[in-house]
């Protein structure tokens, strides 16, 4: 895994020399714990633990990582511990998961063994569109 991320990071380095633009994740690696508030443009990666406010477009809460607080972002992927609230527009949850608290999303998935103990609420998109349907009286 180390030696995944050590790639990605070259490589992600490698291409920003040449005019491309590609991402390189703001870490918190594994033994290391924050508090206080992280506002990205791009992904956040967390392995250790957080405890605060987190506006990113993506983050990903690793196997060992443990964020407590409230989320804003695009996307959010769950394999550790959260405990708060998140408001995202995508919402994956792996099997190794643990999610304490609610979650306003778009679209989830959801791994069987997923441990949840919260609300999980779809965004109300288009309420404001739907129609009642007459009843429809009974006919003797």
């Amino acid at each position: 895994m180390k030696i995944r991320k050590m790639l990605y990071l070259k490589f992600a380095r490698r291409m920003s020399r040449n005019k491309q633009s590609i991402p390189v994740p703001s870490i918190i690696s594994d033994n290391t714990k924050l508090e206080g508030t992280i506002n990205s443009t791009g992904i956040v990666h967390i392995d250790g633990s957080f405890k605060g406010t987190i506006n990113c477009e993506e983050l990903v809460i690793g196997i060992r990582g443990k964020l407590e607080g409230e989320i804003k972002a695009e996307k959010l992927y769950v394999y550790g511990e959260l405990l708060g609230k998140a408001v995202v527009d995508s919402l994956f949850i792996a099997g190794s998961a643990k999610l304490k608290g609610d979650v306003t999303h778009s679209s989830i998935a959801i791994e069987p063994g997923a441990y949840i103990d919260g609300r999980c609420i779809r965004k109300e998109t288009g309420a404001s569109n739907i129609v009642q349907m007459p009843k429809r009286s009974k006919s003797a």
